[in-house]
């Protein structure tokens, strides 16, 4: 069996902007993008509506903020935002996260 999308290394596909976030795009399709953000510390996305969505913390630490609620999560974790529920994510320390964006 052929694979329709080849492995794409995170590692190389990583970029930090001091003027601000700017997510790589690993992968878009009808129902589903997958794009990987990378932040420096302070950097942050505002809260804003979406559809459901799964973070996974490759590196550093954050706070989302889902719903209005905040809680702080570090390397390691998942991340579930609900379809229509308001997200957002400041920068603790550097920060990597692969985020995939049902659609």
């Amino acid at each position: 069996m052929r694979w329709l999308v080849e492995p794409i290394n995170i590692t190389e596909k990583k970029q930090f902007f001091k003027d601000g976030f700017k997510p790589q795009i690993l992968h878009i399709s009808p129902k589903l993008k997958v794009p990987l953000i990378c932040m420096e510390p302070g950097q942050m996305i505002p809260t804003h509506p979406s559809g459901a969505g799964i973070f996974y913390v490759l590196e550093g630490s954050a706070v989302f903020t889902i719903a209005g609620e905040k809680k702080e999560v570090k390397a390691g974790s998942i991340v579930i935002a609900p379809h229509g529920a308001e997200r957002g994510i400041e920068a603790k320390e550097r920060l990597v996260v692969v985020a995939f964006h049902a659609g």
